[in-house]
């Protein structure tokens, strides 16, 4: 059987020490923050049956609420769209700023 040495993959995850410039801090946060929005959606969708955790009262769906949105702002950045998202808008963002080769006839 084959042994496959993973530690560097795994140190870069474990980390996640990116140095990242300003402009790249900033297109993080926001892959973050939509990569959160995501799954609160998805939260919302799937937890809509009572929740034994919060009681039938009046703010019963604040609460909820409240809940799925911290739980998913703990998670983003972690499931790994984010960064799938920020990879591409990063390449398609050096693709339009790169120089063109112009021909000249």
């Amino acid at each position: 059987m084959m042994k496959i040495d993973n530690s560097l993959a795994l140190d870069a995850l474990n980390n996640k020490k990116f140095t990242l410039s300003g402009d790249d801090k900033k297109l993080k946060e926001q892959t973050d923050q939509f990569e959160a929005f995501l799954i609160k959606k998805v939260l919302d969708i799937s937890l809509k049956t009572e929740n034994p955790l919060f009681g039938k009262d009046a703010g019963d769906k604040i609460y909820s609420s409240m809940y799925n949105d911290t739980f998913s702002k703990a998670i983003s950045g972690d499931i790994g769209f984010s960064q799938m998202l920020f990879d591409f808008l990063k390449e398609r963002n050096n693709l339009i700023t790169a120089p063109t080769n112009t021909l000249k006839f």
